[in-house]
């Protein structure tokens, strides 16, 4: 199943006006620890998966990276992106994730961000983006944590006074669909525990060399007290992996 729903004009208006719409990578918040995950990208040939916007293939290339290609489903995302972009080495192009089929070792470095929960066959990107890499290149990508996608509600438990009493957790092993609501609109994601993750990875051929559940540092607290709540339960999963 390939999703599209940002050529949807509603969820795409309302996804324009969120914080990482409008801020770039600082306002993510996770940017900070996926920026430590990366590898140095001067002179290297980057790959972005599920591009969106164009932020990172922006700051591959302001990092010196030689050239950065972004993929993405969506038309909207890709407009966007080509005219936030005055750069001839990057290039964008609609793609669902599920179909790059790039040679072997086109390139040093692939990334994706908060795209991965998206797509049904995660086994099989990891082997795509296993094969395009050069030996020793590098994959580092982001997703929701598999604790925040196991129920597809999202969404904490309340108390009789509104509080937050606790995040649910139910149902983690059944990997599979999951049918939540994202921006007031109903969105397939894909739910996967931690090590069937971890496996996919291994076993496309991958050394695994960072992972992190993203716990907010006092900086981010200070700097948005919201981030608070996750340090409750993770959001984020990252992975940074090398190919041998």
């Amino acid at each position: 199943m390939k999703q599209n729903k940002y050529d949807e004009t509603g969820f795409f208006t309302s996804y324009s006006q969120m914080a990482r719409s409008t801020g770039g990578l600082d306002a993510a918040g996770e940017w900070g620890t996926f920026r430590s995950m990366l590898p140095d990208l001067r002179d290297k040939k980057v790959l972005d998966l599920g591009c969106g916007f164009g932020w990172h293939c922006r700051f591959a290339r302001e990092q010196g990276a030689s050239s950065a290609v972004g993929i993405d489903l969506s038309e909207n995302m890709l407009e966007r992106a080509r005219i936030m972009t005055d750069d001839p080495n990057i290039e964008y192009r609609r793609l669902a994730i599920e179909d790059i089929d790039f040679n072997e070792g086109e390139f040093d470095v692939v990334i994706s961000s908060l795209a991965l929960h998206y797509v049904e066959d995660f086994d099989l990107i990891c082997r795509k983006i296993h094969h395009c890499l050069v030996p020793g290149g590098s994959f580092v990508m982001s997703v929701e944590h598999p604790i925040y996608t196991a129920l597809a509600q999202q969404a904490w438990f309340y108390g009789p006074q509104g509080e937050k009493l606790h995040w649910p957790v139910d149902h983690y092993h059944q990997e599979g669909l999951r049918r939540t609501i994202f921006l007031d609109h109903e969105v397939v994601k894909y739910h996967r525990t931690v090590a069937s993750i971890i496996n996919s990875l291994i076993q496309a051929g991958f050394v695994v060399k960072e992972i992190s559940e993203l716990k907010p540092t006092e900086e981010m607290l200070k700097r948005n007290p919201d981030w608070q709540e996750e340090t409750r339960r993770p959001m984020f999963f990252l992975a940074s992996v090398e190919r041998y």
